[in-house]
């Protein structure tokens, strides 16, 4: 039994930044830049989906669920990282670093659901045409989101309360750049437990991604296998085209995470494990909002009908003047 006071730490330093003001600011200014440009692509397609009656479909709503989750699942980390960034002690207390973890977990987690369900959604689409329509309701759709989320904020709670019962009483150097399960555990005092639990949070995280990774890949077999059935080139073009945008954000999202938590008993460097975990924390939010808009006919024709009715009633309200 460990002893009372040797749970002494309050606080973690982050130690994965750059000590230097140049170094620090060069690197606040595009993670700024990237994180308004998160928020504000997600917020503009939230917007547009509500806007217009033609979006109100159970793909786009989907991706308008998926912009809210990313929006929170971004603010959980990048506004302390730019903190940091300006901070001379690039400090996080206990509490505040437990909070952090949680809310990136959970909201990753309903990340990975909606992703699926968004799968299955295209399976429903492609495969079973004629009943989709009866089957995918709004009501449906409204279930299947909130379950994600549900999901989404209960798995990660048993690890976040074990963690707070844990002893840390030596370094408080947190050698990351946001507050995650490992490098957290390893500043844990009772070595032998946190050992065998930092296990166990491998396989929980693997069993998670696995799942996920297996049933949109069914789902995507499933999809091919439909489309090389349908004998026009333009039949085919046009059913796999209602899928690439997911297919691309799903290999993009769960490619840096498997990357970061199917790693079992491999360490990277300080280097690595910060490129990664900017990769799937940063990078991955900022092309989904492309992803989705660029590459979507229906949400570019819509955004382009908005801000023309915008930039027409600024020059109206301008004239008045």
């Amino acid at each position: 039994m460990e002893s009372p006071n040797q749970s002494t730490t309050q606080e973690f330093i982050f130690s994965a930044f750059p000590c230097s003001w140049g170094s620090s600011v060069s690197c606040f200014v595009p993670l700024l830049f990237i994180y308004t440009f998160i928020v504000f692509g997600n917020l503009v397609i939230i917007t547009v989906v509500q806007l217009n009656a033609h979006l109100h479909t159970p793909m786009y709503f989907f991706i308008s669920a998926l912009s809210f989750l990313e929006i929170w699942y971004t603010t959980a980390t990048i506004p302390k990282m730019l903190a940091s960034l300006l901070s001379e002690r690039k400090s996080i207390s206990l509490n505040g670093c437990l909070l952090q973890m949680y809310f990136f977990h959970s909201t990753g987690i309903s990340e990975v659901c909606l992703l699926t369900a968004m799968a299955f959604d295209r399976y429903l689409a492609i495969c079973s045409p004629l009943h989709y329509p009866t089957t995918m309701t709004p009501r449906l759709c409204a279930q299947l989101t909130l379950s994600c989320c549900v999901c989404g904020f209960i798995t990660p709670l048993p690890e976040i309360a074990w963690i707070s019962t844990l002893p840390f009483c030596g370094s408080n150097h947190l050698e990351h750049i946001f507050c995650d399960f490992l490098p957290v555990l390893r500043l844990a005092c009772t070595d032998t437990q946190a050992i065998v639990m930092i296990q166990v949070v491998d396989i929980v995280h693997a069993v998670e991604i696995i799942t996920a990774i297996m049933l949109i890949f069914m789902s995507y077999v499933g999809i091919v296998a439909v489309i090389l059935h349908i004998r026009s080139a333009e039949g085919r073009r046009k059913a796999f085209s209602t899928c690439v945008s997911h297919l691309t954000v799903f290999l993009l999202f769960f490619g840096n995470v498997a990357l970061m938590y199917l790693r079992f008993s491999a360490t990277y460097s300080l280097f690595w494990d910060t490129v990664i975990a900017l990769a799937f924390a940063v990078l991955s939010p900022f092309f989904n909002p492309i992803i989705y808009s660029l590459r979507n006919k229906e949400i570019k024709e819509a955004i382009k009908k908005h801000w023309g009715q915008a930039k027409i009633f600024f020059y109206k309200t301008k004239d008045l003047k």
